[in-house]
């Protein structure tokens, strides 16, 4: 046994799988702990015999990114090694996440709380953009929600590194309800703006307790955000309909964001407000978002620890996993139709089924498109 080998066994040993939480196509993942000190992790098995080519991309991104990004508001990859032919990634163990919190705390969000959460989400996004790494794929079940409080953004699998402005990327990214438009209209050359659009729905999200803007198609989605932010114009948006995809969807005058969050503050309205600007080059920055005024006016951001908490978990979310193809791990139980996502029907999850929710979150998507 060379010292490669022996070094890899001496991690395997120092982690073990209790229960298996959860299983997608491409990786099972495992409630497990660390030997020595009894310490809650999860454990990621990807199966490196499912692909012709060996690892799938997204296993190696994830893998890539999480060793570069050390953040209190960026899930820790603990360690990884492998096992016969498989890989394992070791991960900090987190129960809860944004959306869990959302759907089934039953108390009122006050502005600080969610001036707390979102707050947590920039500046964890601050240091991905500013490490030159797009996300895509922000939504509330990808924000997890650790013991104390903290929130981490997670999975990985679909992000991508952006140092070079001039490379062609995928825009089969990012869960339609949180995909801003200018990938809904096929454009192939983009920035971090395609994150900031997410975190401007997850906020609104987070002020309506329901998806702000839940389409059914992409065509839909489109349609539903052009009712809400009215139809982009050239000098909204110059340049919009030469994207390659882009098609003329009715002509729909802009709703006040007033209307619709009609207990929300000036600030609130305004950061909400750059981060959905149809023009990309004029959204606001993840380093810009955390110097707003917002963030600097009363109330300020509810301490960590003293956020709300997930009550009793219930199964309202399945049209989040639907609309975009993922794999649904919480067992068996009611679809629920999308738009809005709450008036499905509920039942209490059981310990392993909640573990199984989280797993998905753990869980490779796949990805088509190789020029991602």
């Amino acid at each position: 046994m060379d010292v490669v080998e022996r070094a890899n066994l001496e991690r395997q040993r120092r982690w073990v799988k209790d229960q298996k939480v959860g299983e997608g196509q491409y990786a099972v993942v495992y409630r497990g702990r660390e030997a020595a000190t009894g310490r809650k992790v999860a454990i990621k098995k990807i199966k490196v015999g499912q692909f012709k080519d060996g690892l799938d991309m997204s296993a190696i991104r994830e893998v890539k990114f999480l060793r570069e990004l050390s953040h209190p508001n960026v899930i820790a990859l603990l360690d990884v090694f492998s096992a016969k032919t498989n890989l394992n990634l070791v991960l900090e163990f987190l129960d809860s996440d944004l959306e869990m919190i959302i759907k089934g705390c039953p108390t009122l969000f006050l502005p600080a709380d969610i001036k707390s959460w979102i707050a947590m989400t920039f500046r964890g996004l601050e240091f991905c953009h500013r490490n030159y790494i797009l996300h895509r794929d922000l939504k509330p079940n990808n924000l997890l929600i650790a013991s104390d409080g903290q929130l981490k953004i997670a999975d990985f699998g679909l992000a991508r590194d952006f140092a070079d402005p001039g490379s062609k990327m995928t825009c089969q990214v990012i869960t339609r309800w949180y995909r801003p438009p200018e990938l809904l209209f096929g454009c192939r050359y983009y920035s971090s703006a395609v994150d900031i659009w997410s975190v401007g729905c997850i906020f609104a999200e987070l002020m309506l307790r329901i998806p702000y803007i839940a389409g059914e198609s992409d065509m839909d989605q489109i349609k539903k955000t052009f009712m809400a932010l009215g139809t982009p114009t050239e000098q909204d948006w110059p340049g919009h309909k030469k994207l390659p995809d882009y098609v003329p969807v009715g002509n729909f005058q802009r709703t006040p964001l007033r209307d619709v969050f009609t207990a929300a503050s000036t600030d609130t309205l305004d950061l909400l407000g750059k981060c959905l600007l149809y023009e990309p080059r004029r959204r606001i920055s993840a380093k810009e978002a955390l110097s707003h005024p917002y963030f600097f006016a009363l109330p300020y951001p509810t301490h960590p620890s003293k956020l709300p908490k997930k009550a009793l978990p219930v199964v309202n979310s399945k049209a989040l996993e639907e609309v975009d193809g993922n794999v649904d791990l919480t067992g068996p139980g009611p679809a629920v139709k999308a738009n809005p996502p709450n008036k499905g029907l509920k039942r209490k999850l059981s310990e392993d089924e909640v573990g199984r929710s989280i797993a998905r979150k753990l869980d490779f998507g796949s990805v088509g498109d190789t020029s991602m």
